[in-house]
């Protein structure tokens, strides 16, 4: 793929390293951001190569334009880049034309955009990310069996309105642990619980604390729905945050997990910044700082990872190390009329 993870060739040698000593308290400060300490795992998840992917075989195997109901993964450098290959994104399915191919984004959709792109009679293909797909299977199974559901997650995000599509009833959404108290079940007897797969580990588990507190008898997910890929760039951050000045993240604006990467260096007492792209990154985030902190959200391609580095490299940065991190290994399979 073309925005597939690449060599750190652009970083220089990476070493291997669990994490560097010291906090940050007494950090010997050189010039601008001595060192650079990258975050392991980062960037692309397996969901996220799997949805460009489909983009990509479906413009190879069918021609120009391939439609895609929203932005295929929030990242403004992915979304311009399929755009160039011919991908025309789009929110209302009437700016599809009749028999074209359109393909739904990694956040998944209602149940009514999917009846709708039916009857409208276009080739489809679903990109939505197998973990949102889970949730939306638990949620029709549970909803047979008399369920109603609280949705902890973010209002507007495609992901929810995806989610809470499922159902035309009975799926109430709590944003924080304040909106708890709001919710009004028809009854409680039957009631569970389901996650947007890119919040924070953290605040969700205080959210879901709040709701048992609420309704004891609340059934929780059967596995938790924040995506491993979520859990893992988190942890990263959890470890690189005490050990550094300063943490960048490159992720977009409407990133939901890229910007939960940001809230959880800066809730550790690390200053954190996110940029879309090397150009964003200001030199007087470097200043007096010796050790500086580098990921990407799950959307962001590691491409401008390295651009980040080289800027870093610019302002003064006389080293790069990889820290240590679990090695993500999961491949999501292709639908069916794109595979190899």
């Amino acid at each position: 793929m073309s925005m597939s993870t690449q060599a750190e060739s652009a970083a220089g040698p990476s070493q291997g390293v669990k994490a560097p000593s010291g906090g940050s308290a007494g950090h010997e400060v050189t010039s601008v951001g001595a060192e650079i300490f990258l975050a392991e795992p980062r960037g692309f998840c397996a969901g996220v190569d799997r949805a460009i992917e489909i983009v990509e075989r479906a413009l190879t195997k069918f021609g120009r334009p391939i439609y895609v109901r929203h932005e295929i993964v929030h990242n403004t450098y992915v979304v311009n880049d399929l755009k160039a290959k011919g991908a025309i994104f789009i929110e209302e399915l009437s700016d599809v034309p009749p028999g074209a191919t359109l393909v739904f984004s990694a956040h998944g959709v209602s149940k009514a955009v999917q009846q709708e792109a039916q009857a409208r009679g276009f080739r489809i293909f679903d990109a939505t990310c197998p973990l949102v797909t889970k949730v939306h299977v638990e949620v029709a199974k549970l909803h047979k069996e008399g369920y109603e559901f609280i949705m902890i997650g973010h209002k507007g995000h495609p992901e929810v309105e995806g989610t809470m599509g499922q159902l035309d009833s009975g799926i109430h959404l709590v944003e924080d642990e304040g909106g708890v108290a709001h919710v009004r079940p028809a009854q409680t007897a039957k009631l569970a619980v389901v996650t947007q797969t890119t919040l924070s580990v953290d605040d969700a588990a205080g959210i879901m604390a709040a709701v048992k507190a609420r309704f004891p008898q609340v059934r929780s997910p059967k596995q938790q729905d924040i995506c491993y890929a979520t859990q893992n760039r988190q942890d990263a951050v959890k470890l690189l945050s005490p050990q550094v000045d300063v943490v960048i993240v490159v992720g977009s604006p409407t990133s939901s997990n890229s910007n939960r990467l940001r809230e959880v260096a800066r809730k550790l007492g690390t200053d954190a910044y996110m940029v879309d792209s090397a150009e964003e990154l200001k030199p007087e985030w470097f200043e007096g700082k010796g050790r500086v902190g580098l990921t990407a959200g799950a959307s962001a391609p590691e491409i401008l990872v390295q651009q980040v580095i080289e800027r870093i490299r610019a302002l003064g940065a006389v080293a790069v190390r990889k820290m240590d991190g679990i090695e993500e290994t999961i491949k999501f399979p292709l639908p069916k009329g794109l595979k190899a």
